[in-house]
């Protein structure tokens, strides 16, 4: 890797426009950070980190002056952001900091280049390139961080424990990024005396806001490895602190000879196959998102991985410390865990500040439902389990089965295979099902004004029995979903129940 392959990652017009513009303003300017680190990855990038010797804001301000583009202006953090050409061109002025034990927010002062890049996180965030015109593309790099890149290496700056006792949250953002940027073949290590650093420091955690904690899980749940973070977590001991329901899947029981699955290894081998799959079918097209635009239902093409559907996956079997039993006969079961787990979910998101609007609901849904399509893999695959399935999953019922395809683990190569072939059963029933029933979308013919009309009753219980019980006959397959058929059975129903029609 050399440091000298800047060509073609600044002859986009606007670092000239920079240069020319920091010239005339009399500041230096530099490319900074992650643009400058992906540039030597070979990895497209959009975001572009600019630092100035002097006041990001009034270059900023300049520079889309020249480029006719609205500036955003954050005074309070003395940055400034515009857009570019699809590209996120964000200024700031070079400073340095200082930290008090009990926050993680600086006292900023005015600083050099240098000052800046002591107190980046890592030494591959630290490099810069130079937009002035007598070394115009020069790399920066104090702290070698180009030779820690070429070893796949995560680094501090600084002395780890200042680094991570300062901002305890680059100790998330150390796992993060060596999960971000492995490959196969090719694994980022966080160097030996930054994991014990971590360790040590793990309780300066209590200072971070629960939403900065869940915006890097997300960031690293939508890598292509995940598993490697929570790894990492577990082994550094930040995992009892962020998510210590995962940690009590941790372990195995052996009792009269019978043992049961280490959950916490297989959730992770979940949410990996989980991300694997899930991109698969994003490149063949195959996974669509559904929104609500001004109250009309809009579906799009999925183009990148959905993180709510990577948080269902690590959160599967959540449940299954609560629901373990032995049972002399059948051994270690777990009965009901879907359901505690589904319980569990609103609360894991509200500790973690995450959103209890649908993101929750549909986490929750896929966790209560994950095992319904393998039981239909050992079971007869009925039109009527299969009309209820897409019933309850309704529009998310692709990646549910995802899911529940991620959730096929085994040592014995034999069995997987088996239920993998049995799982393309499933799938198949309920491409035919859904285009001879459309149930995904289902609508009860019988609605609860018509009934109230129907029969002159106020809003009571009753109208829910009836509706349920037409829904049932449907879903069962008793009777077609159409109003005649529905109306006719709901009238019996009703007569059993003691109404007569005023009508």
């Amino acid at each position: 890797m050399s440091a000298t392959i800047t060509s073609g990652f600044l002859e986009g017009k606007i670092f000239k426009i920079v240069s020319d513009t920091a010239e005339e303003l009399g500041v230096r300017a530099f490319v900074i950070g992650g643009y400058v680190r992906d540039c030597f990855l070979g990895r497209e990038s959009k975001d572009i980190d600019i630092v100035v010797e002097g006041s990001g804001i009034a270059l900023a301000e300049a520079v889309a002056a020249k480029v006719g583009s609205n500036v955003s202006v954050f005074r309070n953090f003395g940055t400034a952001m515009l857009k570019y050409h699809g590209m996120e061109v964000e200024f700031v002025g070079a400073r340095k900091e200082s930290y008090d034990r009990n926050s993680r927010k600086p006292v900023v002062e005015d600083g050099t280049l240098e000052e800046d890049q002591l107190r980046r996180d890592f030494t591959i965030n630290a490099m810069a390139f130079s937009l002035q015109k007598e070394d115009f593309g020069a790399l920066v790099d104090p702290f070698g961080g180009i030779k820690d890149l070429a070893a796949g290496i995560i680094r501090t700056p600084l002395d780890p424990d200042t680094t991570y006792s300062d901002d305890p949250l680059r100790m998330l953002r150390a796992i993060r990024f060596a999960t971000k940027l492995s490959k196969p073949g090719f694994e980022f290590r966080i160097v030996p005396e930054s994991i014990e650093s971590i360790r040590r420091n793990t309780d300066r955690m209590s200072i971070l806001s629960m939403e900065r904690v869940a915006e890097e899980l997300n960031k690293i749940l939508v890598t292509p490895k995940p598993s490697m973070a929570f790894k990492l977590m577990d082994e550094t001991g930040m995992l009892s602190v962020v998510l210590p329901e995962l940690e009590r899947l941790k372990g195995a029981e052996t009792l009269d000879g019978k043992g049961h699955k280490e959950n916490f290894s297989h959730t992770l081998e979940v949410l990996d196959n989980c991300a694997r799959l899930e991109e698969e079918a994003i490149a063949r097209g195959e996974l669509f998102d559904t929104e609500l635009v001004d109250g009309v239902e809009v579906t799009s093409v999925r183009k990148s991985p959905n993180v709510w559907l990577r948080w269902a996956a690590l959160l599967h079997d959540v449940g299954k410390p609560a629901s373990k039993r032995f049972d002399p006969v059948a051994g270690w079961t777990f009965h009901g865990h879907e359901v505690i787990g589904g319980r569990m979910v609103p609360k894991i998101f509200q500790k973690l500040k995450m959103p209890l609007n649908e993101k929750m609901k549909y986490v929750q849904k896929l966790v209560q439902l994950h095992l319904r399509p393998i039981a239909l893999v050992t079971d007869e695959v009925t039109d009527s389990a299969v009309r209820r399935l897409l019933f309850e999953a309704g529009n998310d019922i692709e990646d549910l089965m995802v899911l529940c395809n991620a959730d096929i683990t085994s040592k014995n190569p034999r069995k997987v295979e088996r239920l993998h072939s049995n799982f393309e059963l499933v799938e198949k029933k309920l491409v035919e099902v859904e285009a001879k029933d459309a149930v995904r979308n289902f609508k009860n013919p019988i609605d609860g004004n018509y009934i109230m009309d129907l029969f002159a009753i106020e809003p009571c219980k009753t109208i829910a029995v009836l509706k349920d019980y037409v829904k049932d006959a449907i879903l069962d397959g008793l009777i077609p979903n159409e109003f005649e058929a529905a109306d006719r059975l709901m009238r019996e129903k009703a007569a059993e129940l003691g109404l007569t029609p005023v009508k």
